[in-house]
This record gives C-alpha cells, structure tokens and sequence, in this order.
C-alpha cells in the first residue's frame, strides 16, 4: 500500500487574533484555520461559546508556549441581557426554566451594579467546561444529572450599562479576570433586580494584550487563502500575525548577549554581570538581538530559564516558513 504525499506545514510562530463569528465553536473556527493555513501547530487561548463573537487568540508555533499569559489576562465583553426568563443554559441555547413579568428601569440597574464589582462570588452555569469528578459540567448536565456548582471568586473590574433599547433588555459592558462567566452575571444582575434574565448576545473585545484593532475576520482570511489554493498563507501575509512576545508585554524584557542566550536554551543559568546589571527579579521575557529566547526567573544575580524558544528563520514579527 502506497501512501500519498504529506500535505505542506507552514513553520508559523506567532498570534492571530480572530474575529470568531457566532454559530461556530472555538474549536469549529480553529479547524477552518488549520485547513486554511496548514500550520504546524496551533491552539487558541481561551474558548468562546457558540453564541458569542468576537475576540479569539490563535497561537501558532512557539506562542503556544505563552498562552497561559494571555488566557490569564484582563477580558472585556459586550453582552445583551433579556429580561423576563431565565434558561437552563443562562443564554438562548437553553430551555426556559424560569419567567417574571418585571421588567427594570434603567436606574434600578444602575443602582444595583456596583454590588457585582470587585471581588464577588458567583456560581458557575451548570452548562460550562468545568470540571466535577473529573467530567465536564456541561456533559453530566446534558446527561440528565443533577449538577451543583460551588460558587468561586470572581474579579470584575468595571461593568457598565450602555443602553436600555427597550423595556426588555439592556446592553452592559464588562471588564473581567480569568474564570468569569458573564452568562452567569447576567443572571444574578437580573435576580438582583427581582426579575430573571438570560443572555441573548455576547462579544468578546479584549483579551490580555490583544483588543478589538487586532482582529481579523474569518472570511477575510479564506479570501485570502484563495490567492494561493491549496498552499495556505504564504509569507506576503505574515503582517496579519503578531510576534510571539506580544504576549509577554507584562512581564519584565530583558536582553542578553548571543553567547548567554546559547547558554540558556540548553537549559544553563547565566549571570547578569557588571555594575550595570539591571536590578531585576522574578519573571523575566529575555531576548537577544530582537529575538526571543526564552522566559527565565531571576533570584541572585542569575537568569534560570523557564520556557526556552526555539531560534526562528528571522528575527522580527512573526514568521512563516513554507515547508514540504
């Protein structure tokens, strides 16, 4: 048995921050990228729902290894909140399980808002990627089991109210920390009020160090990928990626010499040497010559690498290799 040729893997590194639209799962969209682009390796930070648009980061290559730092990072949503039922699901995907005929005015709103800002507790939906017994929630839920979730901390950093288009629903806008829900805060916002409420739309505008100028769409992508068919993004579209360490831009840069940074990718401390070391300690971005190396933890005068990158084709942005 003959087997045919592998198909092309671009050598990528860096982000591509996506425009998911709604009516696709994260992992649908990434799937339409795989095939459009034939990276090598590919994840996307943080899983955006079906029903929500917006802000999706892809990480290709070696910005696989700076996801945690962008999926621990800030994220602010613009969400629309329909008031007089509550669903299963807490947005439109879910059945009904709960009705009330009051409807908020948009001072009561207002009123109640800062009691979800700051740290609070909140109690997950039933249907969410949280894990219970080592099964996701969403799975036991959709199995018939009755699922209690343990309310956790939140951080929401600011959350306002836009408009009031009608009577029946309100637009608010959210800046939140990891593990935040805004389907569940949604509907606390609308039990605090007296009434109930769900989610009816959902768009994600930042995430970490990546916001709303950044994004590209999905279709301008496959338009793109028609320029050159069965070959996927070729290196005239390396602008649309971000470098890998544009993920990073909170933690400390450091720059070594070509020689240390040799040293640290087999994994070797180095010494910060010279009256004009920099006094630095704790987590570090390091790079040499404007390349990325690696991210070390500095204690006593000496960088002990983390998370080492693997040298690239080039030095600047991001970069994409044809490969056979």
């Amino acid at each position: 048995m003959t087997q045919g040729k592998k198909k092309k893997r671009n050598r990528i590194d860096g982000w591509l921050v996506l425009d998911k639209p709604a009516g696709l799962t994260s992992n649908d969209a990434l799937n339409r990228i795989k095939r459009l682009i034939h990276p090598e390796k590919v994840g996307h930070a943080g899983t955006l729902d079906p029903l929500a648009s917006g802000l999706l980061p892809l990480a290709f290559g070696e910005a696989t290894k700076t996801v945690p730092f962008v999926m621990d990072g800030r994220k602010v949503y613009s969400f629309e909140v329909t008031w007089g039922a509550e669903t299963e699901t807490d947005d439109t995907e879910g059945e009904i399980t709960e009705t009330s005929d009051i409807r908020p005015t948009e001072t009561e709103i207002r009123d109640v808002l800062p009691d979800f800002k700051g740290t609070v507790m909140q109690v997950p939906p039933k249907y969410s990627a949280i894990k219970i017994g080592g099964e996701r929630a969403y799975k036991l839920a959709r199995s018939g089991e009755d699922v209690e979730m343990e309310a956790r901390p939140i951080d929401v950093h600011r959350l306002d109210l836009v408009e009031c288009p009608d009577e029946n629903t309100a637009v608010f806008e959210a800046e939140c920390g990891k593990g935040t829900y805004v389907r569940a805060l949604a509907r606390d916002i609308a039990r605090r009020l007296g009434t109930r409420g769900h989610v009816t739309a959902l768009r994600r505008l930042v995430v970490g160090p990546f916001g709303e100028d950044d994004m590209i769409m999905l279709e301008n992508l496959e338009e793109l990928g028609q320029c050159a068919p069965g070959l996927g993004l070729s290196e005239d579209h390396a602008s649309l990626f971000l470098p890998v360490e544009t993920a990073l831009d909170d933690i400390p840069a450091l720059a070594v010499s070509r020689a240390d940074a040799a040293l640290l990718r087999k994994g070797q401390s180095v010494l910060l040497r010279g009256r004009d070391a920099p006094m630095v300690k704790g987590l570090v971005s390091v790079s040499a010559g404007g390349e990325l190396v690696a991210l070390g933890e500095v204690d006593r005068g000496a960088i002990r690498p983390k998370r080492v990158f693997n040298p690239a084709p080039a030095t600047t942005g991001a970069v994409v290799t044809m490969k056979e």
